[in-house]
């Protein structure tokens, strides 16, 4: 924010500010004794392994609570490290903002900063860490129900999950909610509203499991493996999920578990999957894939938001060069932004035009190297689900545990299931 990306241009623009409204050389050596003054402050937000944050999730998380939190007037450098288990973002800021301003960094800041970045997570959703027992305020289950409306969202799952079962197709799941006292608006997109909520919500809210394209899904595939014929050549892994499936069907309290096999032997099924040592072969050949593509996907986008900063400035640049006079503040961002724009030959709003050329077809070729890295991202997932899944079901009383598990889970209060 404020500087290019570029370490060489992020450490020239935010010298320039430092020493403007410091008074001081950005580069001083530091006092033999004594604390030196602050230049700069370093900040980590970091995300817990078991939420599988993606880099460029967190990348994106990053930049929101940066904007959040520090606002347009100071310069940001951000960095997205994943050469821990747990993946994190680094934050390096100016001590003096664009406007003069310094910035302090203290206890109070601090907890401002975490209560932003904690939204911003919910935002993203990812769950941010419980207050300690406690605390005072309201907890994050309880301000998710509230902003969110997820508690309403859970009760119309369920019922939908339950429903699902027993009708032939999405019109007459929406037929049973209504007769249930729900309100259903029909249209371009499906709202569902239970009783005595006050809002309605789409259906495409609940969830990727809940759009109208996988309800139908859901349906079309729920009786796989209930003795429906399978033009497929025969198949262990799918033998085994089949019986598993018609057992658990069997037992009314596991409806959801019966629709997480069913998804899995859909998968199954449209592969052409064998065995298990040949999904952990697939498994292998697609995490070398994925991670060929994440590595490209990064290069491409760190090449673009370069870029992207970059035109950014010179379109504010030659803003302020149309201005018949400019403020102190003003005054300074043109001095930064000229001497960046020279360094990488940017000298005409021809130049301009040619850099958002470049901008636009770096983003093209992008495009399909994304899509290819989500699809094996997803292939991943599933694949993985059913060589876990397929290990329990390989264990023994496989049921009796899901019972166990369900029941336990039915005694615990709703907000700590």
């Amino acid at each position: 924010m404020n500087c290019i990306p570029d370490p060489k241009c992020a450490y020239l623009a935010m010298k320039m500010v430092y020493e403007q409204f410091s008074g001081n050389k950005f580069d001083e050596p530091p006092p033999k004794s004594g604390k030196g003054r602050v230049k700069a402050i370093h900040y980590i937000q970091s995300f817990d392994p078991k939420d599988k944050v993606s880099p460029e999730l967190a990348h994106q998380i990053g930049r929101t609570f940066a904007r959040k939190a520090f606002g347009d007037n100071c310069q940001i450098v951000i960095a997205t490290h994943v050469d821990k288990e747990h993946i994190h973002n680094h934050f390096i800021i100016n001590a003096y903002g664009m406007d003069g301003k310094k910035f302090n960094d203290n206890l109070t800041t601090r907890k401002n900063l975490r209560e932003i970045s904690d939204r911003v997570c919910l935002a993203f959703g990812i769950k941010p860490i419980e207050p300690k027992h406690g605390a005072s305020g309201i907890d994050h289950s309880e301000w998710e129900h509230k902003q969110r409306g997820t508690s309403w969202k859970e009760k119309i799952r369920s019922e939908i999950n339950r429903l699902i079962l027993k009708v032939k197709n999405v019109d007459e799941l929406l037929a049973e909610l209504e007769m249930l006292g729900y309100t259903v608006k029909r249209g371009k997109y499906i709202s569902i509203k239970a009783p005595d909520q006050q809002r309605a919500v789409r259906l495409k809210t609940l969830g990727e499991d809940y759009t109208v394209e996988q309800l139908a899904s859901r349906i079309l595939w729920r009786d796989v493996g209930a003795g429906i014929n399978n033009p497929c050549e025969k198949s262990a892994i799918r033998d085994k999920y089949s019986e598993t499936i018609i057992s658990v069907r069997e037992v009314s309290d596991l409806h959801p578990t019966f629709e997480q096999l069913g998804a899995l032997l859909s998968v199954i099924n449209r592969d052409h999957l064998q065995s298990i040592g040949e999904v952990d072969g697939k498994i292998e050949q697609i995490k070398f894939e994925l991670e060929k593509s994440r590595q490209e996907v990064n290069t491409m986008e760190t090449k673009c938001n370069l870029l992207k900063s970059l035109a950014a400035q010179a379109e504010e640049y030659f803003a302020l060069m149309d201005k018949p006079s400019l403020t102190a503040e003003e005054q300074l961002r043109v001095e930064m932004y000229m001497g960046t724009l020279a360094q990488k030959n940017i000298e005409s709003r021809s130049d301009l035009d040619y850099l958002i050329g470049v901008i636009a077809e770096t983003e093209q070729k992008a495009a399909p190297i994304k899509a290819h890295y989500n699809k094996c991202a997803a292939l991943l997932k599933e694949y993985s689900d059913i060589v876990d899944t397929f290990n329990e079901i390989s264990q023994g009383d496989y049921i009796s545990k899901l019972i166990e598990h369900q029941r336990k889970q039915d005694a615990l209060p709703h907000h700590k299931r």
